[in-house]
């Protein structure tokens, strides 16, 4: 076994992983003690060098990995990810411009493509975008019919929430949302209008109930089926390393001279 096989295998280890954890929580705090002037005008130069030191960290990590896995590197779309998070701190001038070091908070992200749990989870959401597009189509010609006709119904009594189509469609979102829905905006609606109602409810069992649920059983659906192919290549991997040792056994057995 050569020399980048061995640094392979030895990044792979599971305290090499939690380490690498471990120190995305250890920048992801350090990273929130910026936010606190009080902090930083006592230890604002030692949290500096610690999340220097960190970002060394992660470039000598993302360098370990390039030179054991060659071009396989970037075959792998965490990997890619990787790179994108770290190399976004190595830009010139994101230690002076505000929005870039505010964008240094994103390497909490990191632990994404570490955590095998968190990659299914990211995984299964990815996998289920094509059936949640025709969702969110759905979803927007409720929301366009809805607001065309709040916008005529109410505009005139309510030109703040109903005002324009716009205005509608925000203020249908929350109402979907149920965010101060019934006594911030119904119930004043419906002392001018008393059967509006008729409107609010179905657009709430349309969207709350049944839209936002169908994308919700569409991600749980997602997410269990690459649980299950990951479950079926550890499986796969598992038989294969179990017949490799009962054929090298035979072969010992074979080799062994008889008595």
């Amino acid at each position: 076994m050569g020399v980048r096989e061995q640094l392979d295998i030895w990044l792979d280890n599971r305290w090499v992983t939690n380490l690498v954890i471990a120190v995305i929580i250890f920048n992801a705090i350090l990273l929130g003690m910026e936010t606190s002037p009080q902090i930083m005008a006592e230890a604002g130069d030692l949290i500096i060098m610690l999340d220097k030191a960190c970002l060394t960290f992660f470039v000598v990590e993302i360098f370990l990995k390039l030179v054991a896995r060659g071009r396989r590197f970037f075959k792998s779309g965490w990997n890619i990810f990787d790179v994108l998070i770290v190399g976004a701190a190595l830009v010139p001038g994101s230690q002076t411009m505000s929005v870039l070091r505010a964008l240094r908070i994103l390497r909490v992200l990191r632990v994404i493509s570490v955590a095998p749990s968190l990659r299914r989870v990211v995984e299964g959401f990815v996998t289920a975008l094509p059936g949640m597009g025709s969702v969110f189509v759905l979803m927007a010609i409720i929301f366009y019919i809805g607001s065309v006709i709040s916008t005529k119904l109410f505009a005139a009594s309510f030109p703040q929430w109903f005002g324009s189509l716009p205005q509608s469609g925000y203020t249908l979102f929350q109402i979907m949302t149920l965010e101060s829905w019934s006594m911030g905006i119904v119930r004043p609606v419906m002392e001018v209008y008393p059967f509006a109602w008729m409107f609010f409810i179905p657009f709430i069992m349309m969207t709350t109930f049944a839209v936002v649920n169908l994308l919700v059983g569409l991600i749980v659906n997602s997410m269990q089926d690459a649980h299950q192919q990951e479950a079926g290549e550890q499986t796969d991997a598992y038989r294969d390393e179990v017949l490799s040792r009962l054929i090298a056994i035979e072969e010992k057995l074979k080799d062994r001279p008889r008595s």
